[in-house]
């Protein structure tokens, strides 16, 4: 399985490293976008939907950055201030709190949490010089111009999270490793999102190379709330396994029309269907046995994960932490890295951090909780192998491999 992992979710490296740089400029009288913080703490902005339908994701976000900023300053080496902005996951919203962080000074940014704000606001970040990396962020659309990941990349712009076209094939080529899950699949995905869509794309290009039979191929738009279409049109086809590249409202609402019906296939999500069980309102036991890859599982026994679970519990009522929360912990921590490598201090402009920031993450190597020996690329994509897990009792816990 090490190999399926590798060949399916490994990012191949470009070489475009001038470019990268291109997009930061290499000189401190560029403008810098930001002042220098009047502690020395270098000024991280950030936002995500804090209100709203994908309020699970931002939250944890937010939560789980502060958590990380308050534990690299009790350090005593680099020193960060944090400022996050509620952009209800809403490009408009998300521009405008784009220009509110960097009216605060904004150094270095924890991007946007979800696809369609990041794709909004990642040109400012290219045209301010400004370096971002986003926890969750997954679309190309997010760090390439042309928004298919071919050409155009910002250079300047990084991701924590494993791209939208590694989690469609990669979860095609986990289903086709285990062939007892199903062998007529139906999909429904979101046809005006980039996430849904991109995942979508890998996934079908792949199941056909894997030689996996889809049956079923529904979508729907907007805010759509009523799946009773699709659902029945995807028993009618008798599909035992139905694909899910969506966020967690949308997969909550078609596992009730499901259950409604008597249609109980394997359901099989992504890194967004991570929040169901948080949802409020939703019958989490029609959750059990859903798949989905993600690249943290919190009740792993490693003591960094046991750690951080704790610890973010603590912080928020006992809330278990997603992987979100994880991946903007691991992007806190790999700025620290950075910073420390590079000697970065507050007084720089944004043109000089961009620049060390972009020379340090294409260069190092990093341990977090959502991978070992993660590494980037000039494009700003990761490198890491993401997890299969199984929700069992009201729970996440580590599926086969």
């Amino acid at each position: 399985m090490k190999k399926f992992w590798k060949k399916a979710l490994v990012v191949a490296v470009s070489a475009c490293m001038a470019a990268s740089l291109a997009a930061c400029g290499g000189s401190s009288s560029a403008p810098s976008g930001a002042g220098e913080s009047s502690d020395g703490a270098i000024k991280i902005g950030g936002s995500g939907p804090l209100t709203g339908p994908a309020a699970v994701y931002g939250n944890a976000v937010k939560t789980a950055a502060e958590m990380a900023v308050e534990e690299v300053n009790a350090k005593g080496g680099v020193q960060f201030s944090l400022q996050f902005e509620d952009d209800k996951h809403d490009a408009e919203e998300a521009a405008t709190a784009y220009g509110t962080l960097k009216d605060g000074g904004m150094q270095i940014s924890l991007a946007t949490v979800t696809s369609a704000p990041g794709a909004a606001v990642s040109p400012l970040y290219q045209e301010d010089q400004t370096f971002a990396i986003t926890p969750s962020g997954s679309s190309p659309s997010v760090i390439y111009a042309d928004g298919e990941g071919q050409t155009g990349a910002y250079g300047n712009v990084f991701q924590m999270c494993f791209s939208d076209p590694n989690q469609g094939s990669g979860s095609a080529s986990y289903i086709a490793a285990h062939p007892d899950l199903g062998s007529k699949i139906a999909v429904i995905y979101k046809n005006d999102d980039p996430y849904s869509k991109g995942i979508f794309d890998t996934f079908k290009a792949q199941a056909a190379a894997d030689g996996l039979e889809i049956v079923y191929e529904g979508t729907f738009k907007g805010e759509e709330s009523d799946f009773s279409v699709q659902v029945g049109d995807a028993q009618a086809a008798g599909a035992d396994l139905l694909f899910l590249p969506i966020y967690y409202t949308p997969a909550s609402q078609i596992l009730t029309q499901a259950n409604k019906v008597g249609y109980a296939p394997v359901f099989f999500g992504v890194d967004g269907m991570d929040g169901i069980l948080d949802l409020e309102g939703f019958d989490t036991s029609l959750a059990e046995g859903v798949y989905l890859l993600t690249p943290f599982v919190a009740n792993a026994e490693d003591e960094q994960t046991k750690t951080f679970v704790e610890n973010y519990k603590a912080r928020a009522n006992g809330e278990v932490p997603n992987q979100f929360a994880a991946d903007a912990y691991d992007c806190i921590y790999a700025m620290a890295q950075a910073c420390e490598a590079a000697g970065i201090t507050a007084d720089m402009s944004n043109a000089d951090i961009c620049a060390k920031m972009v020379e340090q993450f294409t260069s190092m190597t990093f341990n977090g909780l959502t991978g070992s020996d993660m590494t980037w690329n000039e494009n700003g994509e990761v490198t890491k192998a993401p997890k299969a897990m199984i929700i069992q009792n009201g729970e996440y816990v580590p599926a086969a491999e």
